[in-house]
């Protein structure tokens, strides 16, 4: 039978435009309900829209809207769990649209991943029965569910920056990144509005302009730029700073920006005529902050120099000096009455200041590391402070009172707070930390009333919509993520691990996957069902790395709690605990008669280990930095190491000594693979390449550059020796390649960072874990490769 696709390829083009995209409207408005629901339930016509040049993912996202958006009352009476389908599937479109407009092959893989979960929704799992039959080119096919599902609080994701502000409507945000841009954003429909280029180092703040029309941006490269966000157009540069522009706020009146600096000064500017109004000079370190008080009369600028000053910037007057910290300062919020002023430090204080008189009302101490964040409730009451020693405080700041504490308990994570938000009725706060994540407290209670998960590096900014239903938060993995933050996470699946999944390995006859973690877990995978049946518990820090023995009855794990473990598996038993007594464990590898286990440190060696007998045999030392990946050659003569100083190293680890260095990487070496025959080994660096290397002679044979900008965590090669598989930091990539020509078989994306990867020995399966303890089990379609096959 003809297929959708070849029915609609025989007509016209203007026929394919014009039936793609009136079909779904026209419908609506005809009152043929049920056709509206078969077309957007019908994985042909998805696909045909994503794929068309016009359209693309946000006209098919917008399509769901129809009926909602529809105000003939017999619509009303459509079935409630068909309208929950559509939900769901525009909710999976909108999570993966990112994904979707650079990568549009994606479509069925991204749907199988977060719609799986919906097993009792008959036209979803029919439409997914569509999907894995899917054959235009290779893909890979998600066999479990385990994407982000519909139905959760994370709503879009907005790739590319780190700081944030949201227009005085609420319908856009702009975006501040390292990479010298900002980019406007409709973020209810996920679409990039504008591209400001112009600076040439990364923009550090944004601020706009009360009425809306304009933006005004501060740059590393000692600019502001004032942009007419609409149409992307630089309306004035305004020069003047000799070094890095950390801050800019506007005036209340929108007539002036002030702007502080790494070269000690504040400068006020006329925005629109771009004159430098005066020079706000008197600090001795660069300035970081500023705040504008709400009459718009005064500036209360925060320094390095340990101060902050009261500014009457309509004259140049230092008004006051405000003294009492002993580092630099790194915030300041003023009371919505004007009357104080309330600062944070690297002296781990805050300070509550008359910034009229001068006067220190009263110093709140409490914190034992930097104080990063001040906000105020708006009724003026509280002060919420977050800090890198992982806690927020709720300060009666008449007081001084601590009225709570707000840790997150969670203990193997770095939940330094960089950003805390506050919503517009008071009642609760939002911090984001260092870890990637960020809570949402109930703050009079101390409970955490939701965890939302999705960055990958630490969260810099958060701001919520004008009308309180939305938090955006901005993250140092350069994206921005849209969040209902009301709505909890949907927790459809979780015996998994709750950290980064940071190595795995395979049993020989590919029934079971071992997985180590940060969580200081391993589990023991089904590679049939997907699901955890076993966890081995006994490390009390990250584990880093897991092998298995070739006869298939024991895995060796590394740790940086400064062990490897020997386990049976099978049982969870831990038969032998070998200690490392100058430092924690990066990586492990076995050797192929099964009698020695080489493991790398973060002391910058390695050790080669007769496990069965606990004795260090020796250390190999020649590496200047941690090493982060071990492999043995397939004839077990030779070890190759990488490492933190941007090398490999080959070693004939019997006799200790160095074979040879293998230079070229500019950062460090994450992962190293060889290739079955023992010809190649294939590297993942930090510094965004894979290198393919003839380990016996030194020469890089190839260099691949497929991933962008993004760090690559691991290389795996596949049993046939054919194919490499690659995997991404932040942007959560995986790829395939032929590593002798440089080919991308087949790309599939994750939530965060890929941090570790195996095949099964059969070559039908992959397992990848992720940052965030996420694992997905892969298969490749639509390709007659088999991985366990010479080609």
């Amino acid at each position: 039978m003809e297929s959708f696709a070849d029915k609609l390829a025989a007509q016209t083009p203007a026929f394919q435009r014009a039936y793609l995209g009136n079909l779904a409207s026209s419908l609506v408005k005809s009152g043929n309900l049920e056709k509206y629901y078969q077309t957007l339930t019908d994985f042909d016509f998805l696909e045909a829209k994503i794929n068309h040049p016009d359209f693309g993912v946000q006209p098919l996202i917008e399509d769901y809207n129809l009926l909602a958006e529809s105000t003939e009352s017999k619509h009303t009476e459509f079935p409630s769990e068909k309208i929950k389908s559509l939900e769901l599937i525009q909710e999976a479109l909108s999570l993966s649209a990112h994904i979707l407009t650079e990568d549009k092959t994606q479509l069925a893989g991204q749907l199988l991943g977060r719609l799986l979960y919906f097993k009792e929704m008959p036209e979803i799992q029919s439409m997914l029965e569509v999907a894995k039959c899917w054959k235009t080119k290779p893909w890979l096919r998600p066999l479990t569910p385990s994407l982000i599902a519909p139905g959760g609080p994370l709503r879009r994701t907005l790739d590319g920056h780190s700081e944030v502000a949201i227009t005085p409507d609420g319908e856009y945000a702009i975006s501040a990144s390292g990479d010298c841009t900002l980019k406007v954003w409709d973020w209810q429909k996920r679409e990039v509005v504008n591209i400001l280029n112009g600076h040439s180092q990364p923009v550090y703040g944004v601020a706009i302009i009360p009425d809306g029309e304009y933006a005004i941006s501060a740059s590393g490269d000692c600019t502001l730029k004032v942009w007419n966000w609409h149409t992307g157009e630089i309306v004035r540069t305004l020069e003047g700073h000799s070094q890095p522009v950390w801050a800019v706020a506007i005036t209340p009146d929108g007539e002036y920006a002030i702007s502080a600096s790494g070269d000690c000064t504040l400068k006020v500017w006329n925005w629109q005529t771009g004159e430098i109004v005066r020079t706000l000079k008197g600090h001795s370190k660069g300035v970081g902050a500023v705040a504008i008080t709400p009459d718009g009369k005064y500036a209360i600028s925060a320094s390095d120099d340990c101060t902050l000053k009261v500014w009457n910037w309509q004259t140049g007057e230092i008004v006051r000096t405000l003294k009492g910290h002993s580092n630099s300062v790194w915030s300041v919020a003023i009371i919505p009455d004007g009357e104080y002023a309330i600062s944070a430090s690297d002296d781990c204080t805050l300070i509550v200041w008359n910034w009229q008189t001068g006067e220190i009302v009263r110093t709140l101490k409490g914190h034992n590391k930097t104080v990063s964040a001040v906000v105020i409730t708006p009724d003026g009451k509280y002060a919420i402070s977050g800090s890198f020693d992982r806690t927020l405080k709720v300060w009666d700041w008449q007081t001084g009172e601590v009225i709570r504490t707000l840790r997150n308990r969670s203990p193997d994570r770095d939940n330094t707070i960089w950003a805390v938000a506050i919503t517009l009725d008071g009642n609760y706060i939002i911090s984001g930390s260092r870890d990637a994540n960020f809570l949402v407290w109930n703050w009079r209670t101390q409970e955490v009333v939701r965890t939302l998960k999705g960055h990958s590096n630490s969260v810099l900014a958060l701001a919520l919509t004008p009308n309180n239903k939305y938090v955006i938060s901005a993250s140092a993995d350069a994206t921005l993520k849209v969040w209902d933050w009301q709505i909890n996470e949907i927790e459809h699946i979780h015996n998994g691990h709750t950290f980064w999944v940071r190595a795995v390995t395979t049993n020989h006859d590919g029934n079971y996957a071992i997985s180590a973690s940060a969580d200081s877990t391993l589990k023991v995978w089904s590679w049939d069902t997907g699901e955890v049946v076993r966890t081995l518990n006994g490390h009390n820090h990250w584990i880093y790395g897991v092998a298995i023995t070739r006869d298939g009855k024991y895995v060796i794990s590394a740790s940086s709690d400064y062990s490897l473990k020997v386990w049976n598996w099978h049982t969870g038993e831990i038969l032998r605990i070998l200690i490392d007594e100058s430092s924690g464990v990066s990586a492990v590898a076995i050797t192929p008669d099964d009698k020695y286990a080489i493991s790398g440190s973060f002391d910058s060696t390695l050790k080669v280990w007769n496990w069965q007998t606990g004795e260090i045999v020796r250390t190999l030392k020649g590496h200047s930095d941690s090493v982060s990946a071990v492999a043995i050659t397939p004839d077990g003569k030779y070890a190759i190491s990488g490492s933190s100083d941007s090398t490999l190293k080959v070693w004939n680890w019997q006799t200790g000594k160095i074979v040879r260095t293998l230079t070229g990487h500019l950062e460090s070496v994450n992962s190293i693979a060889m290739t079955p025959d023992g010809q190649y080994a294939i590297s993942a660096s930090d510094d965004s390449t894979l290198k393919v290397w003839n380990w016996q002679t030194g020469k890089i044979e190839l260099t691949f550059n497929g991933h962008g900008n993004q760090n690559v965590r691991v290389v795996v090669v596949t049993p046939d020796g054919n194919y490499a598989i690659s995997g991404s930091h932040d942007n959560g990539l995986l790829k395939i390649w032929n590593w002798r020509t440089g080919e991308v078989i087949a790309t599939f994306t994750g939530e965060i960072t890929i941090s570790s990867c195996v095949v099964t020995p059969d070559g039908t399966k992959i397992f990848v874990g992720e940052a965030l303890g996420r694992v997905h089990f892969l298969k490749l379609e639509g390709s007659p490769l088999n991985f366990n096959n010479k080609v």
